[in-house]
């Protein structure tokens, strides 16, 4: 396991102009042309752990994966609610091929509308805020002590993992902003919920 995560690093080593340096030429050129790239790899290894290089490297990644997890990257593109706005969004796509049961049987086919609402709901609220704004996470605190139905707060922006241990909850983190995409959301905080086979989407001025 050590030397699939040496070898990792070198690669890191290697093509991030942020962590590369010049480490001398190991041999003749066209020796290096010759060997297997594995080889390569393993003579750098060796002038890293020689020179130290390798264990700084080591533990600069550890850190930047404990930072990736501790503090994820904000989703780009959301503000702060100015002012209270609800809107509607309406699941329903058109299947582009038929769907087959285990035995080939045609149970929807290509072109038929599907809402998904229509056989399984939505059991809890999404609350989407920004962690690192204190009014919104005032509201956050708020709403979910409140709330009549259970609620799945999502951060856009924050430390999900110092907040659950704050809170003393699950708090999820959109990572990618692949679900503040799917629900086009732009202002927070934003509550999801549904809305009969419509999915219900109320911005909230904190």
């Amino acid at each position: 396991m050590q030397a699939y995560f040496c070898t990792f690093c070198v690669f890191l080593a290697l093509t991030s102009p942020a962590l590369a340096e010049d480490l001398g030429v190991i041999g003749p050129v066209h020796e290096i042309l010759e060997r297997d790239l594995i080889e390569v790899i393993q003579e750098k290894l060796r002038a890293m752990e020689r020179t130290g290089d390798l264990a700084e490297l080591e533990s600069s990644y550890r850190r930047q994966v404990i930072d990736g997890i501790e503090r994820p990257r904000p989703v780009a593109g959301i503000s702060p609610s100015e002012t209270n706005r609800t809107y509607f969004i309406d699941p329903t796509y058109t299947l582009e091929r038929d769907v087959v049961d285990e035995h080939g049987r045609v149970l929807f086919k290509a072109g038929t509308r599907i809402n998904p609402l229509d056989y399984a709901g939505l059991n809890k609220s999404l609350l989407f805020f920004a962690a690192d704004d204190e009014d919104q996470l005032a509201f956050a605190r708020r709403y979910l002590d409140e709330a009549a139905q259970p609620v799945k707060p999502i951060l856009i922006s924050g430390e999900p993992l110092a907040l659950m241990r704050q809170w003393k909850q699950e708090v999820f983190f959109d990572q990618g902003g692949v679900l503040s995409r799917w629900f086009a959301i732009t202002r927070s905080p934003a509550i999801v919920s549904q809305a009969g086979n419509r999915l219900r989407v109320d911005e909230i001025r904190p």
